[in-house]
């Protein structure tokens, strides 16, 4: 799959729609809890993986896996983590708590990929990170109760997403500076596959229903096995900080919809906060494009 700078934007934005219907899908589970949740999700992703990456890469697959080496290895432990932290934070506290957590995300990119890739951000992404910073912090300060431990041990569960992500959108583009035109899609089935193994014990005894484990089921075709497929070819595409940043609509996606379908309203500070986000993703792609154009139309008047 080849893209263009655009077509990548548009296809991660709809990844981040996809992301964000665990919130409002987890709140109409009837009896499954916790570890159950994330293993029969995970469970779910590794057969949707087993079936359509064959279909995609045929005999080929097998050799993607031993040319990935330690990078994709290193890949499926954070796709692993990012599930199991994902679903199991959602058991504990709010969609909005959870996902105000994962919007750490860009912070902990930005900084990754300078340490360990030297990577340079322009101006107008170093703007958004900020201003994205501002809304998070201010939504932050809102949603906390520390009087509250089980909410926020969920939130410190949470925290693993955006911290494995990160090491994960670093890894891809270090191993492209590197000349490793590696395959990571198949690390998202790796993932799935510890995911399952890890939370398989700890599920014991299964109480989810049959509409729980449909729901779940959903969850792990539509909403992780696909997007994460797809957000992997997005980040050959796109700079590693670019798509945390862009990653950051799950959370408007993820909240509307819990208020919408769960009846979960969010207070006035978490609608202000996801303003400034969604503020700081517009002002970046748009100045962005802007920068394309004009260096197209100076290639154009050089030839």
């Amino acid at each position: 799959m080849k893209l263009s700078h655009r077509q990548a934007v548009m296809l991660m934005i709809a990844c981040t729609m996809l992301w964000s219907i665990a919130g409002v899908v987890t709140r109409h589970l009837e009896h499954a809890k916790s570890f159950e949740v994330t293993f029969w999700r995970s469970f779910f992703t590794l057969l949707s993986l087993a079936i359509i990456l064959p279909v995609i890469h045929g005999k080929a697959l097998l050799s993607k896996f031993k040319q990935g080496g330690m990078y994709l290895w290193i890949s499926g432990v954070c796709w692993s983590i990012m599930f199991t932290a994902f679903m199991t934070a959602l058991t504990m506290t709010s969609v909005a708590n959870v996902l105000i957590t994962l919007s750490l995300g860009p912070m902990l990119t930005a900084l990754f990929a300078r340490v360990v890739i030297g990577h340079k951000l322009p101006a107008r992404t170093i703007i958004a990170i900020v201003v994205a910073g501002v809304g998070i912090a201010y939504m932050y300060a809102a949603q906390i109760d520390l009087s509250d431990m089980h909410q926020l041990t969920g939130m410190l569960v949470a925290l693993g997403v955006p911290i494995a992500a990160a090491v994960n959108w670093t890894l891809v583009q270090h191993s492209q500076a590197h000349g490793h035109d590696v395959d990571l899609v198949p690390a998202v089935m790796v993932g799935a596959l510890i995911s399952s193994l890890v939370t398989l014990p700890l599920s014991m005894p299964f109480q989810a229903s049959g509409q729980d484990v449909a729901l779940l089921a959903m969850l792990g075709l539509v909403q992780l096995a696909i997007p994460c497929a797809l957000v992997v070819v997005c980040a050959r595409y796109l700079k590693a900080p670019e798509v945390s940043l862009l990653a950051l609509l799950e959370i408007i996606f993820g909240i509307a919809l819990a208020w919408v379908g769960a009846n979960e309203k969010p207070g006035s500070p978490v609608l202000l906060g996801g303003g400034l986000v969604l503020g700081a993703l517009v002002f970046n792609e748009w100045l962005g494009m802007r920068e394309r154009a004009i260096k197209l139309q100076h290639n154009d008047l050089a030839l």
